[in-house]
């Protein structure tokens, strides 16, 4: 196991700062913490911190990514009713003869 996969090891909790085998959790634990609801003022204030941290895009950014959106969008959409519309041209060709 070389250092990059035991520091990925330890953000995940499956081993210690120390390398040994982290503490798995028993059935008790989980319901345990099954039992702790936090309070609806608790969860709207965790959600404000966590959405904090997200990182938003900035104006330019949001254009262009709405702009690339909608133009894959329609470009899409026409690829699919014109090859739509190809095959049900030729079928109806196909079966008029």
């Amino acid at each position: 196991m070389n250092r990059e996969q035991k520091r990925m090891m330890q953000r995940q909790g499956q081993v210690g700062a120390d390398g040994a085998a982290a503490r798995r959790s028993t059935p008790q634990d989980v319901q345990r913490r099954r039992g702790q609801c936090a309070s609806v003022p608790q969860f709207f204030r965790e959600v404000r911190e966590e959405m904090r941290q997200v990182a938003w895009p900035t104006r330019p950014e949001l254009i262009n990514y709405t702009t690339i959106v909608l133009f894959v969008l329609i470009f899409m959409t026409s690829l699919i009713f014109g090859l739509g519309f190809g095959f049900s041209k030729f079928v109806t060709f196909l079966f008029t003869k």
